[in-house]
């Protein structure tokens, strides 16, 4: 669904405060690419964001964006996409914000299988608040929060989107730009909750998994691997270690949430006519 009219240009170029060799200088263009092969222009993208690093991406893209609280990206998204679901909605942020604080609206969010894009920069470490542990860092990981080592095993979000059988579900890694950018694409045209897990090295507070780490672990899935089979998806998301699998893990045809809803077919709720007398007939009945 192109759109000639649009040029990498019309998503705008920012400066940024990120850190030479932040691995969001890789992510954004792949976001920007991604939509421009959708075709979408600027005004029907809408980008909601929690804190952190990774959650000033929507700062440095020409589109609507909500930049909010800690962890609560996904029930802004949510009501965004129930109140206009003209508007293709992203939610993106960083794996301490989306895995941490926003855990439990991540579950939620797949359970109900929102149609929103999710895309979680994750370089297992907090790397807004001057490296702590993040739910992805792996077990006996040090920082200065964590002298003695992370005790906890580390949080797999692919395994736990896929075994809830989430809509879509993928893992991809900032160094790997064209091939980001179509898991991002494809993710975007998935019609329900589709996850996009992006490996990323913070250069400044993890010094275990950086660039070159992922960079010979990362190993594209086969061309002939089978997105459907549940089973193999489960063993996929679970493999990790001298190789780490990256594409497209898991896929649904499940209904998406708004589907169920006949209000949501209409366009968006601010550009319909208000029926004043019914609304002083609704006023009037609590008088």
């Amino acid at each position: 669904m192109s759109n000639p009219a649009l040029t990498l240009d019309d998503y705008g170029t920012y400066d940024t405060a990120w850190c030479p060799g932040c691995g969001n200088f890789g992510i954004l263009p792949a976001l920007k690419q991604a939509l421009l092969a959708r075709g979408l222009a600027p005004h029907q993208v809408l980008m909601v964001s929690g804190i952190g690093q990774a959650a000033k991406t929507p700062q440095y893209l020409n589109a609507n964006f909500f930049n909010g609280l800690h962890g609560r990206a996904l029930p802004v998204a949510t009501g965004a996409r129930l109140a206009n679901p003209t508007l293709k909605v992203i939610a993106e942020s960083g794996d301490g914000c989306m895995y941490g604080e926003g855990g439990n609206h991540f579950l939620a969010a797949i359970r109900r299988n929102i149609d929103i894009t999710v895309l979680v920069h994750n370089n297992q470490v907090y790397g807004l608040t001057k490296g702590q542990a993040s739910p992805t860092s792996e077990t006996g990981f040090t920082t200065k929060a964590q002298p003695d080592g992370v005790h906890a095993s580390a949080f797999n979000p692919v395994a736990v989107a896929v075994a809830m059988k989430a809509g879509l579900v993928a893992r991809g890694f900032s160094g790997m730009g064209d091939h980001l950018a179509g898991l991002i694409q494809r993710a975007i045209q998935h019609e329900g909750f589709a996850l996009v897990d992006i490996l990323q090295p913070c250069v400044s507070f993890n010094k275990v998994n950086t660039f070159r780490w992922y960079r010979d672990r990362c190993k594209p899935l086969p061309e002939n691997y089978d997105t459907r089979d549940w089973h193999q998806a489960m063993d996929t998301a679970a493999t990790w270690g001298d190789e780490i699998p990256v594409g497209v893990i898991f896929e649904s045809s499940a209904p998406s949430y708004e589907s169920h809803f006949p209000v949501c077919k209409a366009g968006a709720l601010g550009s319909r006519p208000v029926d004043l007398g019914a609304l002083e007939r609704i006023m009037m009945s609590y008088a």
